[in-house]
């Protein structure tokens, strides 16, 4: 049984990498060790990664991916087993959000291949890699969405929804192949969808629903997902956690 609390040496995909949880996710595993391949449809912001994990010491290498692109997700993912040598660890930060109102098909269809559609997609193809290691990890980052609801992002709500539904189905299929699946669940995070948001609006919601009275940071985030990926949580499985400060705590309502 490994007890190891370190990822030194392990192969570290990341989706979503160039900006937000992603960026802090990949940043933190390069530093924790690992080789890590960081993907994402933003090229500039992925370049820039690359120039700071290479200025720390950190094995960390770029690949452009849409991860709506079916053709473009087999073949980057398998360019990246290639280059690392294997996948030891996925973790899943890609999406989009697109406030609209309900019933936008535009909105619902892209949405979902990005949020949902698009996980599957790199999971697929990673996970020949991921089974041969022995102790693969997955980490598929979902939403307080999925636990509630907010007005206009329909199609966000129910993709991160499907996020839990998919990776509770992951950990059961997968489980006898040695390969964990967890969901995390930030609450409301400092990153380019929140960006938007006037500080006093944020302030203001944080005091009203954050027992923690602030926005959390993607650093945050990145620890708990490297906590899941760890090979000393083999016993972790369908997991959902969240980080939200408390938020949903507060807030829960009895059924």
């Amino acid at each position: 049984m490994t007890q190891s609390r370190s990822i030194r040496g392990k192969r570290a995909l990341v989706t979503g990498a160039a900006s937000g949880i992603g960026r802090a996710t990949a940043a933190l595993f390069a530093g924790e060790g690992a080789s890590v391949a960081a993907a994402d449809v933003g090229e500039a912001g992925l370049r820039s990664l690359e120039k700071e994990a290479r200025a720390g010491g950190g094995d960390l290498r770029g690949w452009v991916l849409d991860v709506a692109d079916d053709a473009g997700v087999r073949r980057v993912v398998a360019e990246i087993a290639t280059a690392l040598g294997s996948i030891d660890i996925l973790v899943n930060c890609a999406g989009v959000s697109m406030p609209s109102v309900f019933g936008d098909e535009e909105a619902w269809r892209r949405t979902l291949d990005v949020n949902l559609t698009g996980l599957m997609r790199v999971i697929r193809e990673a996970l020949p890699h991921l089974e041969k290691c022995g102790e693969g990890r997955v980490v598929n980052i979902a939403s307080t969405e999925a636990l509630g609801a907010t007005p206009l992002i329909s199609a966000y709500t129910a993709a991160k929804h499907g996020v839990i539904g998919l990776t509770r189905s992951l950990a059961v299929e997968v489980a006898m192949r040695g390969i964990t699946a967890n969901a995390i669940c930030p609450g409301p995070i400092r990153t380019g969808m929140t960006a938007a948001i006037a500080e006093p609006d944020k302030e203001k919601f944080a005091r009203r629903k954050v027992p923690l009275k602030r926005y959390g940071h993607p650093e945050e985030i990145a620890h708990a997902i490297l906590s899941l990926v760890l090979p000393a949580m083999s016993y972790v499985t369908g997991a959902v956690l969240v980080v939200d400060g408390g938020m949903t705590a507060l807030n829960a309502k009895p059924l």
